[in-house]
Parts: C-alpha cells; sequence; structure tokens
C-alpha cells in the first residue's frame, strides 16, 4: 500500500515508478536462489489467513474481477487509504477480501481455503514478496520473505525449475501492484484537478476520528480504471 506522506502525488509517481524500475532489474536468479534456501512448505495450519499474521490481503484487479463475479459481498475496500479530499471522501488504489469478526479470512473455513483453486495470486505467491521497505529497525531494504519462521515448513527440498518460476511469478505480481499504485496515482491527479479538490490530511484525521466512533464514511476505490464509491461503518464485532 502507498502511505500518507508530505509528498505530493507527483513526487510519489516518480518514488513509485522508481521502485517498479529497480525490482524488474533484480535478478531472478537472487531471488530463485533465495526461495531454494528457504524451501518453504505450507503445513496447512491456516494461520496466514487470519489477521494474526496478515493485516489484510490487498487484490489486484484481475483477482477482484474474479471474485465480483464468484461473491461481491467478500470485497472491501483495502485499509490505509491513501487520500482524503476536503469534501471528507476517502480514496484507496484497490480492494482487499473482507474478513470474519475474529479476523479470519472471509474464506477460511474448518481450517481450510474455500476457494483455494482460485485463490487470488497473492494468496498463492505467499510468504513470498518482492518490497522495498523498512524493517523493524527502520532500515530499508528488499524484503523477500513475510512471516518468516512464523507458520509452515522450511528447508523443503524445492525443484529448481520450480525456484525459477515462483521467482518469475512473483516479479510479475509485484509489477502489476506497483502498476496498480501508478494508474491509481494518476486517477487520483486528473480526478483532483478536473473537480477541483485536493488532498487535506487534517480532515483526513477529522474523518477517521469520526469513522473509529461509527460515523459513516464514503470511501472511492479504484478498480479498473475508474472510482467505485463504498460506503463504510466501522464493525465492532
Amino acid at each position: 500500500m502507498i502511505k500518507i506522506t508530505k509528498s505530493s502525488i507527483k513526487e510519489q509517481l516518480v518514488e513509485t515508478k522508481n521502485e517498479l524500475e529497480e525490482m524488474l532489474t533484480y535478478p531472478n536468479d537472487k531471488l530463485a536462489g533465495i526461495i531454494k534456501e528457504v524451501g518453504f512448505e505450507c503445513d496447512l495450519c491456516g494461520r496466514c489467513c487470519t489477521n494474526e499474521f496478515n493485516d489484510h490481503v490487498f487484490l489486484l484487479d484481475k483477482d477482484t474481477a474474479l471474485l465480483k463475479k464468484i461473491n461481491p459481498t467478500v470485497l472491501k475496500p483495502a485499509p490505509y487509504y491513501e487520500f482524503c479530499d476536503q469534501n471528507g471522501r476517502f480514496y484507496v488504489s484497490g480492494y482487499a477480501l473482507e474478513t470474519k469478526p475474529d479476523g479470519s479470512c472471509i474464506f477460511l473455513a474448518n481450517g481450510r481455503c474455500e476457494i483455494y483453486d482460485t485463490r487470488p495470486n497473492i494468496c498463492r505467491l505467499y510468504p513470498y514478496m518482492l518490497h522495498y521497505e523498512a524493517d523493524g529497525d527502520g532500515n530499508f531494504g528488499w524484503r523477500q520473505i513475510s512471516g518468516l519462521n512464523e507458520h509452515g515448513n522450511y528447508h523443503a527440498d524445492i525443484d529448481e525449475d520450480e525456484c525459477s518460476m515462483i521467482a518469475a511469478d512473483i516479479k510479475e505480481y509485484e509489477a502489476g501492484n506497483l502498476n496498480q499504485k501508478i494508474e491509481f496515482l494518476n486517477a487520483v491527479e486528473e480526478y483532483f484537478k478536473k473537480n477541483g479538490l485536493r488532498h487535506v490530511r487534517g480532515i483526513y484525521d477529522r474523518e477517521m476520528r469520526r469513522f473509529k466512533k461509527g460515523s459513516e464514511i464514503e470511501v472511492l476505490v479504484f478498480f479498473g480504471g475508474k472510482f467505485e464509491g463504498v460506503k463504510m461503518i466501522r464493525n465492532f464485532g
């Protein structure tokens, strides 16, 4: 997700495009080597499908399109809305999977995924990633693994060809993620300019306080090159 910063939309566009370019040049063989060394093997614990380990499951447009056909009620605006205009409307770059009151994925039943064969791409690739972000100490670098040693089994013998395919799939997913962010930023910039809007952090904070107290807010979710309005009320369950 894009983080709210003091930088302008144009600056964020430059930053995201630079990250995309750097990510694409990250050596596939290096990533495949890390996958080979880690040797992650799912043990079907289901813990990665709960908010104990994953705050939310962000969806690329193609996953969202598929889920809209299956059941559109399983979608919600991704959290951490990126912008808020002077009228108090929030903007976010995509959808996320809905969760149950206990924080588990809406599709998790008896410890198993109900749509395993058609699960979103990020679920297929997890715990592998290729994000440039800060670690727990604030040091920036490329993260290739999420939740290492917190679930699953490790040091399984994964075929080198399979490692290479996983590495290629990871980079394809991350490219799709960053391109979606770039499209979103371009769309926000155009929409703001056309409608005389701007991001106002003070109003963002005010509306978030109202939201946390139970007030309804409107979130414009970017999907398919357009914004879809969604009314949100905080779930206290």
